[in-house]
């Protein structure tokens, strides 16, 4: 089983995760990223290359090389929650896609031993690249940011054309449970017509049943300065509880997608 030496590069993992897919999961962080995303709250994924962040608690390596064969033996070790709690693995980032390869391998490697699979993706990257995981794949968690090309460009540096085109391709496809995520950011896509927009363009998606709304955070904007770049919306709060209760009727009022705040 050759796929099992296949290398990747990855800057976490986060064990008994109750996020990103069903039940208790283990959730494989992966370098690198085409987007730049001004409220990324994984500044250090975003690189593919191995760096250096200065914390408060001394310098840390962001990012190291595994092979599939060493990280599926992490990800069994949790075997018994994945059981009982319908959980799994899931490739997040960055954009575990950069990566093709080794996120095909891992996913392989995590079906033929019976464990649940997932991705939290963006989709902005070749069809090729996602239909190599799609064979291995439960369920793929799709950001969908905004239906405003230029929007999108402006606050993550690419349009989002390609993104919106293999949203389609992903449920044409019929060959996982795709469901729409999106992160609600305040000034970029937080009203009541941008979610409406995003909300209609997932409602004509074949198969899709459910949409996450996730409120914008700022948790992770110290690794800016920790990496000695510049957070570019230091003046951004997070969405109150009232208004993603607000977006989320709006939801409603379009579509009847399953909708919920967090994801």
């Amino acid at each position: 089983m050759e796929y099992l030496d296949t290398t990747g590069r990855i800057f976490d993992v986060q064990r008994y995760s109750i996020h990103d897919g069903p039940g208790i999961r283990t959730i494989v962080f992966l370098k690198g990223c085409v987007l730049r995303c001004q409220w990324c709250c994984n500044p250090e994924s975003q690189e593919y290359k191995i760096q250096t962040m200065k914390t408060p608690d001394g310098v840390k390596t962001m990012g190291r090389d595994v092979s599939v064969r060493e990280m599926i033996e992490l990800v069994e070790k949790d075997r018994p929650y994945y059981y009982r709690s319908g959980g799994g693995m899931t490739l997040s980032g960055g954009e575990c896609l950069c990566q093709p390869q080794f996120a095909r391998d891992l996913l392989r490697a995590a079906k033929e031993r019976g464990i649940n699979t997932a991705i939290e993706s963006m989709a902005c990257v070749p069809w090729k690249n996602i239909e190599m995981v799609l064979p291995y794949l439960d369920t793929y968690l799709m950001d969908i940011k905004h239906t405003n090309q230029v929007k999108h460009e402006q606050f993550t540096g690419k349009p989002n054309g390609l993104a919106l085109e293999n949203a389609r391709k992903v449920a044409l496809s019929g060959q996982t449970n795709l469901v729409i995520r999106v992160p609600v950011v305040p000034t970029f896509n937080d009203s009541v017509e941008e979610i409406k927009s995003i909300a209609s363009f997932a409602s004509t998606l074949p198969g899709v049943k459910k949409i996450h709304l996730l409120p914008y955070h700022r948790l992770g904007q110290d690794k800016y300065d920790w990496l000695g770049r510049e957070y570019k919306l230091p003046e951004i709060l997070p969405p109150e509880p009232e208004h993603m209760e607000l977006l989320k009727k709006a939801v409603h009022s379009v579509c009847d997608l399953d909708c919920q705040i967090g994801g």
